[in-house]
């Protein structure tokens, strides 16, 4: 193998895209329970009827979480524990070829999701005739996708994990017997770790190393991981009215948190290609370097409904806004001053949830739920890659509450997530041209004690 001096702008702009496509990826999500990379599960009992009237129904104590107005309707301390497993199914149907055409190696990656679980805590507190105060806790946004090792998409992704820990303290004000308000601060934190495989192969044949055929795409891979972390505060407010004896509506506003996230990004390659990228003159491409992106959790506002008739049903509804298109473009910024800094266009636009939902009591100690949903995708076409391969949702929950003593309720709630193919038509930095369609799918099982004292 010849050696040779040279500046190679061309190989610096290679090295750069994988490096931003790495850092970029692990500042997104893989595919989760709600829209983009959402996850709502801190609440079994309404997850049993799609999540109509979650803030409004009563009788949860996640409204810590989901709208601290509605703490004003418990009169006595109140502590809940929620657990949710979501099992997502995302299995890639297709193929591709690399920079000069020839088909992908690989198989289809398996199952890229998998069976993860959510933890939720939440607890009530009465300080005065109209005050209340709580402490929550629960992950909103996150998830995790891995394919096999040498899938045919292995250049645009292989692990993908994103999450999200939101501690939470709100507090309520009965402004009146009908009408109370609350407000939350947030501590959040977000937690990346991200790989792919990098095409040594393509880098080297191309200009101006032009080592082929000694080096071709698909010859040498070798592997990028990205890491990062960051803390951050947000808020909350929420209002709650009942106009009548029957009727609650409640609505709660989350803020968008922005995130600075800091981490760093770690490469391997075979010992042939380290050989060549050491050679004098070459730029320190593809060296293990801090790296840093701004992100956001974005702004949710909801409205819900909840009517209680005369008889054992009950009834309500759910709508909700987020503002994914916040997440218009990525900005990465690099240690290394051999890598410029990159913007990547995602162009996410806002999405809408909404569901309906009922409640029957079979009896002082028995209710049953279920609901309807229908949830919106912020991904589009030409920005859809592995990472996430997200699409539009509709969901069909069952539940049941069992509440032995007055003091004590137990629920669980079922959800499975009918969700559309998602199409990939994405290349990769090293002219990797992935094409095809994600079949997805989604169950989610939840259960939850709480205990009033």
């Amino acid at each position: 193998m010849s050696k040779r001096p040279m500046t190679a702008p061309g190989l610096a702009g290679l090295a750069l895209a994988a490096l931003g496509v790495a850092v970029a990826g692990a500042l997104v999500s893989p595919t989760a329970s709600a829209s983009g990379f959402q996850i709502n599960e801190n609440t079994a009992q309404a997850l049993g009827r799609a999540y109509a009237g979650r803030e409004a129904a009563g009788n949860d104590a996640s409204v810590v979480l989901n709208n601290p107005a509605a703490m004003v309707d418990f009169d006595t301390y109140a502590v809940q524990l929620d657990a949710t497993a979501i099992d997502v199914y995302a299995k890639f149907n297709g193929g591709g070829t690399d920079a000069i055409g020839m088909p992908l190696s690989g198989g289809n990656g398996g199952n890229g999701g998998g069976v993860y679980g959510v933890p939720a805590f939440s607890f009530i507190a009465p300080i005065a005739q109209n005050w209340r105060i709580g402490f929550g806790m629960d992950a909103p946004y996150g998830l995790k996708t891995q394919y096999d090792a040498g899938w045919v998409g292995r250049y645009q992704a292989l692990k993908s994990s994103l999450k999200t820990m939101d501690f939470v303290g709100s507090v309520a004000w009965a402004v009146g017997p009908e009408f109370s308000l609350g407000f939350s601060v947030i501590a959040q934190k977000a937690t990346i770790d991200l790989s792919n495989a990098v095409n040594f192969g393509a880098v080297l044949a191309a200009p101006p190393f032009s080592l082929a055929p000694t080096f071709l795409p698909q010859s040498a891979d070798g592997t990028a991981e990205v890491r990062g972390d960051n803390w951050k505060w947000g808020w909350q407010i929420g209002a709650e009215w009942k106009p009548t004896t029957q009727d609650t509506l409640a609505f709660d506003y989350r803020a968008k948190i922005n995130h600075h996230i800091n981490g760093n990004a770690y490469f391997t390659m075979p010992a042939s290609v380290q050989y060549v990228l050491s050679q004098p003159g070459v730029p320190p491409l593809f060296q293990n370097t801090a790296a840093s992106g701004d992100v956001a959790t974005p702004a949710v506002a909801s409205f819900s409904y909840w009517h209680k008739t005369l008889g054992p049903v009950s009834w309500g509804a759910e709508l909700s806004w987020t503002g994914w298109s916040s997440f218009k473009q990525l900005a990465i910024s690099f240690a290394n001053p051999a890598q410029p800094n990159i913007n990547q266009y995602y162009g996410w636009k806002n999405t809408w949830f909404g569901s309906v939902g009922m409640d029957y009591k079979l009896s002082d100690t028995w209710t049953l739920r279920g609901g309807l949903a229908y949830d919106q995708s912020p991904t589009r076409n030409f920005s859809r890659d592995p990472r996430l391969p997200d699409a539009t949702r509709r969901w069909i929950t069952v539940g049941a509450g069992w509440s032995p003593t007055p003091q004590l309720a137990l629920n669980v709630g079922y959800a499975h997530l009918f969700i559309n193919n998602g199409g990939i038509n994405d290349v990769s930095a090293t002219g990797d041209h992935l094409v095809g369609d994600f079949s997805n799918s989604g169950d989610l099982l939840g259960i939850s004690m709480q205990y009033k004292f």
